[in-house]
Parts: C-alpha cells; structure tokens; sequence
C-alpha cells in the first residue's frame, strides 16, 4: 500500500509541476496556498503544537512545523514572483 500512496504522490506532484509551468493562473493560486500554509505552520511552531497525521501513529512536532514552513516560505515567494510580477514570454509591451 506504501508504494501505491507514493506513487499517486509522484503523480500529483508531476501534474502540479506542469500546471503551475503551463498556467499562470495556477501559480497565483499556489501562491496563496503556499502563503497560508506557511502562515499555519509558523503558527503551530510557535504555539509548540504537536499535530497527528490522520489514520497514522505519527505526530508533526513543532520542530517539524518550523522546518516545513521555510520551503512553504520558498514556494511562495516564487509564485508570487512568477504568479504575478514577472512578464510572459512572448508578451507584446503596451502601447501608450
């Protein structure tokens, strides 16, 4: 069962990549996800909350949270960046 979780895991991240490669609409929306998920997880670490991962014996402890939340950091900025503020290839300059 391991390896069936891991290779949807593969697969939806592969799709993830190429929607946020191919749409920037896609990226903007990633970019607020990434920005609240980061948001919760400086906030679980610095609530020192420990949270279970559902159906699992495993628990994220806060030390876990902090370290999640750098990449999800990472991750927003640059669909930030890439979502709104960098130009399209191929896109035309407005005219005045």
């Amino acid at each position: 069962m391991f390896y069936v979780l891991v290779a949807a895991a593969v697969v939806w991240a592969l799709a993830t990549i190429y929607l946020a490669y191919r749409f920037r609409e896609y990226r903007k929306f990633l970019a607020g996800a990434f920005f609240v998920s980061w948001g919760t997880q400086v906030y679980l670490y610095f609530a020192k909350v420990s949270v279970p991962l559902l159906g699992t014996n495993f628990v994220f402890t806060p030390e876990i949270n902090g370290a999640r939340s750098i990449p999800h950091f990472i991750f927003f900025l640059l669909c930030l960046y890439f979502g709104f503020f960098s130009k399209a290839k191929g896109s035309l300059p407005r005219e005045k």
